[in-house]
């Protein structure tokens, strides 16, 4: 008997041993990967590494896209859209945002959005901008990543994929997706926020997340950057500034310099995935600082193009190098998120050795964890920490005294972390990837260097420039084309009409904040009768209803009807007053749904526009205060000064004046009266497009649903009350269209009812019509979220009234007003009828035949004048792909 069981246990261990050995020499199935990305450039170098990997070993199934950090959703998701398209991965699923929220007890909705990090999530969209103020907003910040500097436009191909509101795949939904279907590995290169809610949502299925490679955190890091020279005295001139900090956030290392710029983005985030049971490798800066790109590799670069996607990253990276805030770029531009690419590619190639070995980098196994909040802890409620202050039961049942109990940085300038008297660091260290060996730390595998180019020959210094490089630059799995070579007869036209037979009307300048309602007032302008209006230039600004990348957007809107001839600046990214990273009253607006990703897509319709020859550019010359002129200085983005200096000074010579119609916040105006005193002289009138007029009687309310305290404001007041006050108390001619006339004719039904005879007429009334018709379609179907999107029709009326149409019928009463701008967000933006010496005389519209409004507007823009010269891309791509038989420039 004994010996009948020991021959079973043989023959099973045999077959067993066979079984073993079967699989082992069957090739092994493709590992499944999801990248979540902030799609910042070096995001781009990771991504194109990734899709450059043979697919039977790396298939890169699903990306997400992490839209509180560096980027814009509504800019990022069509940039992610077209580097597929580009390199003819449509198949790879995409997800951003959600609707969803966290309720105030910590149940998270199942699509919640990933706008805000954890700390600062609630039941919408709406909210703060705590740790993202670390990253400028404008030029040399989000801008700049928005537009990829300017080239995203001019190179990549535009697909048929596209952000559709509420269609849009969101970042849980895909992450849910991918990681249900089976084994899968995660590549976090951004703030860990999307993972982070995923895991908290869904403990059941992170069994099937194999391994998590992020880049991020400093553990034993010395930032290289913001050394004084050798043998330099600090007292002197030279003030050291990053040097030798764990962190690297230029912006904030006076408050904080232990974190990494990913790592704060959402310190708590990043402590749940740390802490969540799953094999994690971090890159950090400890090995993304021993890997810059130095003049060789750079110059290394520049000869190794022979693919579209290696030529869009050495333009991205010369881009970079171009317009680099000082001389120190081959010191402080570092290999971040593309080096995560090739370690992590490499230790999976490698077959997840115990050590992580792999091609590119020394590997270290370290204990750490992530700070969320300062000590000590479970202080006095301060206001800082959401997750304890005012509550009985913490959020998410945290433990009271713990780790995150304590101070929560509230801002870069937050009081708490800075030391004062010095040039002494800050001492908060939210999101410092600390090493320690209590009971809190986790056993994770570290990336120490970058190991060096074996070929010693080589001009690339680092491995993994070679593999980078060599990848980027093989003909399989390349891009197909890029924009100007998708088509055989691409061709770029600037339109410019002659006026010159013609009797010029009234000189406007129109000053917008890039809402909807925005881009309605600016097809009208243009279809005006240029002898009543003469529309000479636009100023942007970038702290109302959509950031600062959409100009994109206006350059498309002029090209199609023919106005590559108006000039468009730059203006103001933040209200008067306020830091040039803060979100003070901007953070009324929504992030997703009727809010900034809307907006910054046009509500998924931009992207039917023609694409202008002209867009943004992060081009830049030493004549105006650069450090060193680009390739193309020629082509740098002008700003509002520029404009209005240019436009004010052709005007005066033709002893005329000029008048400004506002549909946005009033900072740029504001700006104008402040620096420049011949304002008054130059500017006839000012049309502004905002306020509303507490009426005693009525108590009708305004239109900040966004801030329940605050009842009788309106957005384009609130936004920047400050300009508002100087506007309005200023000596120039003011007429105020306030909400209560806009209301009226705020109608959807009414307005589309009186468009469709006139929908087909042309590509301006055509675009019009489905832009209205789809924001009245959200409105319908999901009110809690579109509830105040009739009021972007409104703001067409300002223009209306300043054309002076007769079938208008249009009164205004002069009356005087004040506005309130104290720093009460309760009261802020308000506008009074001031008492026998209380404010500044103003017109302002008072009553307005609606239907004759509507009438006039819908027949304008039917109307053959003055109509678009080029319908929308699917006409400009018939036209790239037949020869030309017309002039460059028309």
């Amino acid at each position: 008997m004994i010996d009948r069981v020991v021959k079973m246990l043989v023959l099973m261990g045999f077959v067993i041993g066979m079984g073993f050995s079967s699989t082992t020499t069957h090739k092994e199935r493709p590992k499944r990967v999801l990248l979540d990305t902030d799609v910042d450039i070096d995001d781009i170098f990771a991504l194109l590494y990734l899709l450059k990997q043979n697919r039977s070993e790396i298939d890169l199934k699903a990306i997400t896209i992490n839209a509180n950090l560096f980027t814009d959703p509504g800019h990022s998701i069509n940039q992610i859209y077209d580097v597929l398209y580009m390199m003819d991965r449509d198949d790879i699923a995409v997800g951003v945002g959600g609707e969803g929220g966290i309720s105030p007890n910590g149940d998270i909705e199942p699509n919640v959005g990933g706008y805000l990090p954890i700390i600062e999530q609630g039941n919408s969209t709406i909210g703060d901008c705590r740790y993202r103020q670390a990253i400028p907003i404008g030029q040399g910040g989000r801008l700049d990543i928005d537009t990829n500097y300017g080239l995203r436009k001019s190179f990549l191909p535009q697909g048929k994929r596209r952000y559709v509101p509420l269609k849009q795949p969101t970042a849980q939904q895909v992450m849910k997706d991918s990681i249900s279907s089976g084994p899968i590995i995660l590549f976090i290169i951004g703030a860990q926020t999307n993972l982070a809610l995923f895991l908290m949502s869904n403990p059941d299925l992170k069994k099937n997340i194999e391994h998590i490679f992020i880049m991020g955190g400093g553990v034993r890091s010395k930032n290289p950057t913001g050394c004084c020279p050798k043998h330099t005295n600090t007292s002197s001139s030279c003030i050291p500034s990053q040097c030798g900090d764990r962190g690297n956030l230029f912006t904030a290392y006076t408050s904080n310099p232990y974190a990494e710029f990913n790592m704060f983005g959402d310190p708590f985030a990043a402590y749940q995935v740390l802490h969540s049971g799953i094999p994690i490798t971090l890159v950090p800066l400890d090995a993304t600082n021993t890997i810059p790109i130095n003049k060789k590799v750079f110059l290394e670069f520049e000869k190794r193009q022979s693919t579209y996607e290696a030529k869009y990253c050495y333009l991205s990276l010369k881009i970079i190098h171009d317009t680099w805030f000082d001389d120190q770029f081959y010191k402080s531009y570092f290999m971040w998120d593309s080096f995560l690419s090739g370690i992590a590619v490499s230790i999976i190639q490698n077959g997840f050795k115990p050590n992580g070995e792999n091609e590119f980098a020394e590997m270290e196994y370290i204990n750490i964890t992530v700070v969320t909040s300062n000590i000590p802890y479970g202080i006095k409620p301060d206001g800082s920490n959401p997750f304890f202050d005012n509550r009985i039961i913490s959020k998410f049942d945290l433990k009271k005294n713990g780790v995150h109990s304590g101070h929560c940085q509230t801002s870069i300038e937050d009081p708490f972390c800075i030391v004062h008297g010095g040039n002494e660091k800050g001492i908060c260290q939210d999101g410092y990837t600390r090493e320690e060996n209590s009971s809190d730390a986790v056993s994770v595998l570290v990336a120490q260097k970058a190991k060096v180019n074996q070929n010693s020959s080589s001009p690339l210094n680092r491995q993994f420039f070679e593999s980078f490089l060599s990848k980027l630059n093989e003909p399989s799995q390349s891009g197909r084309f890029n924009l100007a070579s998708q088509f055989p007869y691409y061709r770029e036209i600037l339109y410019k009409p002659d006026f010159s037979k013609q009797k010029l009307g009234k000189p406007v300048i129109f000053d917008i904040d890039m809402s909807a309602g925005d881009f309605l007032t600016l097809i009208y302008l243009l279809k005006v009768p240029v002898e009543i209006i003469n529309l000479k230039g636009i100023l942007i600004s970038g702290n109302g209803w959509a950031n600062a990348g959409t100009i994109e957007v206006v350059y498309d809107i002029l090209h199609m009807m023919g106005r590559d001839d108006i000039p468009i600046g730059l203006g103001a990214m933040t209200p008067l007053g306020v830091p040039f990273t803060s979100c003070n009253y901007v953070r009324a607006i929504p992030h997703g749904s009727g809010g900034l990703i809307d907006s910054d897509t046009l509500f998924g319709l931009a992207r039917d526009l023609p694409k202008s020859p002209r867009r943004y550019s992060a081009e830049n010359s030493a004549l105006y205060g650069f450090i060193r002129n680009t390739s193309h200085p020629r082509f740098r983005q002008k700003l509002s000064n520029e404009i209005w200096e240019s436009i004010s000074s052709e005007i005066y010579t033709k002893g005329r004046k000029m008048t400004l119609l506002t549909n946005g916040p009033l900072t740029n105006l504001a700006n104008i009266i402040k620096k420049y005193k011949k304002a008054k002289m130059l500017i006839q009138e000012v049309y502004v497009v905002g306020g509303h007029i507490f009426n005693n009687n009525t108590k009708e309310e305004g239109n900040i649903f966004s801030i329940p305290s605050n009842q009788y404001s309106e957005f384009n007041f609130y936004l920047d009350p400050m300009a508002a006050k100087i506007v309005l108390e200023s000596k120039l001619s003011v007429t105020m269209i306030p909400l209560n006339a806009r209301r009226k004719v705020s109608s959807f039904p009414h307005m589309l009812e009186k468009l469709q005879p006139w929908r087909y007429e042309t590509p301006e009334s055509k675009f019009t019509y489905n832009l209205i018709s789809t924001m009245y379609v959200l409105q319908q179907n999901n009110g809690r979220k579109y509830h105040h999107v009739d009021m972007f029709l409104g703001e067409i009326l300002g223009a209306a009234f300043l054309a002076n149409d007769p079938s208008l019928k249009a009164s205004a009463e002069t009356k005087s007003v004040y506005v309130l701008a104290d720093g009460n967000m309760s009261t802020d933006g308000q506008t009074l009828i001031g008492k026998q010496g209380e404010g500044k005389p103003v017109k302002i519209l008072q009553n307005i035949d609606s239907g004759g409004y509507y009438k006039h507007f819908t027949g304008l823009l039917g109307s053959k004048k003055q109509s678009a010269v080029i319908g929308s891309f699917e006409e400009q791509k018939v036209q790239w792909s037949t020869p030309p038989y017309e002039i460059e420039i028309i």
